[in-house]
């Protein structure tokens, strides 16, 4: 399983699933409000299964000494 949300990706999603999660303590209190887990735990973990499904990936691609290109965020060579 490799990282495939990026740095400024995890962020937002960090924020949006603690703003969404919060929903359900404070605001209207609905449990609808812990759909907000989602969003947080792919910012913490750094994957988002739709991404791997769909092939995206936005961890920045880092020029390596050999020509190639790794990604910066993902540690694949």
């Amino acid at each position: 399983m490799n990282q495939n949300v990026g740095t400024v990706d995890r962020v937002i999603r960090i924020v949006a699933g603690l703003a969404i999660l919060s929903l359900a303590f404070i605001g209207p209190q609905s449990a609808w409000a812990y759909l907000g887990l989602v969003p947080l735990l792919t910012g913490l973990i750094g994957w988002c299964p739709p991404y791997a499904l769909l092939g995206i990936n936005t961890c920045r691609r880092k020029e390596v000494p050999d020509g190639t290109d790794g990604r910066a965020c993902c540690g694949e060579n």
